[in-house]
């Protein structure tokens, strides 16, 4: 039997609600809220509509609208205060009110997640700062699985990558040390990458800030958040910009698929009636008080209707969400088939009793029923758009791309797609993707598609295509580099000399040696009885995840099967993953030449303590502990928790990949993903077309 988890996620949504209606409670009688767009989505994971009119909300406004009324003479902000644009909005409306209105407000401005000397420094600019109550509410993980937090950043991967902005490295670094007061120090903090060791460098940081302002509890024993946790083994961070090609490929996860298709939002996704079918009329009822749209904003279009996806709320959806969308199919007609069996079983009902358990289990019938309507309509969609041929033709070019084909063999069949109109989207991914895996474009080439994408889609996206090269996704190939890398942001140019050359080794990662020493493509992977993470792409391991594979030591050289369906070896050459102890501790021990291949540094940090607070800590768990399930009194075995942060996002695919490794650990750790939000190759092209929006307004 499995041990529960270590880490309780859903304790975040708890507090973070209990704070928002702690604000909400502060004010008598009814209030006006003002909400920025963007946290929407994370208050109502939180705290649902209802709740809020309970406690005294009579209206919801967004902060973009600026159409706030003097209706009710309470009126709370909710924002966030690191940016000017957001900070002058809430200055403007409180302004505006007070000339227009003519009653005595009461404004209370709440930064999310923190309060700002920039917030402060705007409002008293404006004059308005001695007007306003100024509160935080310090909304930071949000828990959308029980194993997977995230910030729900939606702009992280664009500030840091992009407007070179380093704010989200210090909100994940607080969000990261309420783990540590909660669950004690990480032991050890290993990680990959340039922004990843900035990560690390401010907790670190924090931890002794900390230290020396607290103090300690009762007979000198320190608090819990001094001491290193004994639930949690490490934490490994994994910079985004390591490993950008595994976020530019279709996902291939069921899950990955709706997202890629439909763009999945704080665990809810906004489809067609004519696929999922209309709400019941409970639920449509329910819909109005709780569902963003409706209750927010202006009432959402009758075609259009949200789903809610997680595992809390839909079981069936568990079992679908990381499974490769080749197989999803047969899952559900299974389910169909119990269902009906189940149902027809009424007929061999004789007695009350029996009569009366059935009709008791009715409401999960119907429930599993209506799921499985949804699920149903979803896969037929799907099913319609993978099968398309321009589906294909992209799919084909992103896998011989990563397998190491010659890009040029595959630019017909983009000049193809280019000429079919297809969305932008995809034909800059599959550039970006081209020039991540190949060190760059070609000048020619460059020159070349850059021409054909202005012709065909508008001389605008001559930002966008700006944009891509900031963020080192898109650019053009030096004249020294090889085919065989790709660079990350901050990487130099290759150079011709052999100084240059060893510099580029260590800024940036040699793709062909890695795709080897890694083991990232496998050409035989069962989509129906998986044995490496590479299912989640259909032949294609996330390095990013292989990454991780490495620090906890899992062998990822012997998990392919053969045709007749046996194990089968394969033989690495240079870079042979190396035999790891079962039970040792996350480290980078036996990988660093391997590592070496891959860019931005790779660290690993211990945090020590004084050796007396670890002597109180164990002589306290030894009092209370009693006997332990080996029978050893004093002692307690517990399942060990690896924490994994994902800095600028992390795809479901890779969500997918990281729970098939805790699923295959032989230690029995779990995994807890954390994350400043999800991503995907459609939200990193997103990112530098809404900033060349910006530019021409």
């Amino acid at each position: 039997m499995a041990l529960e988890r270590t880490v309780n996620t859903s304790i975040f949504n708890e507090r973070a609600g209990q704070d928002l209606l702690g604000v909400l409670d502060s004010l008598p009688g009814k209030k006006n809220v003002v909400l920025q767009q963007s946290l929407v989505g994370p208050v109502e994971l939180v705290v649902k509509f209802p709740t809020l009119q309970e406690h005294g909300v009579d209206r919801i406004f967004y902060l973009e609208n600026g159409n706030l009324d003097s209706s009710q003479r309470h009126v709370v902000f909710f924002a966030r205060g690191q940016k000017p644009k957001q900070v002058q909005a809430v200055a403007a409306q409180i302004k505006r009110l007070q000339q227009d209105g003519n009653t005595n407000h009461d404004f209370t401005v709440c930064w999310v997640p923190r309060r700002t000397l920039l917030s402060d420094n705007i409002l008293e600019e404006s004059g308005v700062l001695g007007e306003v109550n100024v509160t935080e509410l310090n909304l930071y993980f949000q828990s959308l699985e029980s194993d997977l937090l995230s910030l729900e950043l939606d702009n992280a991967f664009g500030d840091l990558y992009l407007r070179r902005d380093p704010t989200c490295i210090f909100t994940a670094a607080k969000a990261l040390m309420e783990i540590q007061l909660q669950h004690g120090l990480f032991p050890c903090i290993l990680g990959k990458g340039e922004h990843a060791r900035q990560l690390k460098d401010i907790i670190l940081r924090m931890r002794t800030e900390r230290s020396a302002t607290s103090s300690v509890i009762g007979n000198g024993v320190p608090k819990t958040s001094s001491i290193p946790s004994s639930t949690i083994d490490s934490l490994i961070i994994i910079d985004r910009q390591v490993d950008f090609p595994s976020a530019l490929l279709t996902q291939l996860t069921y899950e990955g698929l709706i997202d890629e298709n439909f763009t999945i939002k704080h665990n809810q996704v906004e489809l067609d009636s004519s696929i999922v079918g209309s709400a019941p009329q409970q639920q449509q009822g329910q819909a109005t008080n709780t569902s963003t749209d409706h209750s927010i904003t202006q009432p959402a279009p009758m075609l259009k209707r949200k789903v809610r996806l997680d595992s809390g709320t839909d079981p069936l959806y568990a079992s679908l969400r990381d499974a490769n969308f080749a197989i999803v199919g047969n899952i559900l007609n299974k389910v169909a088939r119990r269902l009906q069996t189940d149902y027809e079983g009424r007929h061999a009902s004789q007695t009350t009793a029996e009569l009366s358990a059935f009709v008791k289990k009715l409401p999960g019938y119907q429930q599993e029923q209506q799921s499985l309507k949804i699920h149903t309509g979803l896969v037929e969609e799907l099913l319609k758009r993978t099968r398309a041929e321009t589906f294909g033709s992209m799919l084909e070019v992103q896998q011989n791309l990563a397998a190491g084909a010659e890009p040029s063999t595959l630019h017909p069949t983009i000049e193809d797609l280019i000429a079919r109109e297809v969305p932008i989207s995809i034909v800059l991914r599959l550039l970006c993707l081209e020039s991540c895996v190949s060190n760059g474009l070609r000048p020619k080439d460059f020159d070349y598609f850059r021409r054909l994408v202005l012709q065909a889609y508008g001389f605008e996206h001559l930002l966008t295509i700006s944009a891509l090269e900031k963020m080192k996704l898109l650019q053009v190939r030096s004249g020294g580099g090889a085919a065989s890398a790709f660079s990350i942001p901050g990487a130099s140019s290759l150079a011709a000399t052999a100084t240059g050359q060893s510099q580029a080794s260590r800024e940036s990662t040699n793709y062909t040696g890695v795709r080897r020493s890694m083991r990232l493509v496998l050409d035989d992977v069962s989509e129906q009885d998986p044995q490496d993470v590479a299912y989640v792409y259909s032949g294609f391991a996330p390095l990013s995840v292989r990454i991780i594979q490495s620090a906890l030591h899992q062998d990822f050289s012997k998990t392919t099967r053969s045709a007749s369906g046996t194990n089968k070896v394969n033989t690495v050459t240079s870079g042979t993953v190396p035999a790891m102890a079962k039970d040792s501790s996350p480290s980078w021990k036996g990988f660093e030449g391997i590592l070496s291949n891959v860019a931005g540094p790779t660290f690993s940090a211990e945090q020590t303590v004084d050796t007396k607070s670890v002597k109180a800590k164990n002589v306290l768990e030894a009092r209370g502990a009693g006997a332990g399930r080996d029978g050893r009194p004093g002692l307690i075995s517990k399942k060990t928790t690896t924490v994994v942060f994902f800095l600028g996002g992390i795809t479901y695919a890779e969500v997918a990949a990281l729970r098939f490794l805790a699923s295959r650990d032989e230690v029995g750790r779990d995994i807890l993903i954390t994350t400043t939000g999800i991503i995907g190759g459609n939200r990193m092209m997103d990112a530098a077309m809404a900033e060349a929006k910006e530019h021409t307004k």
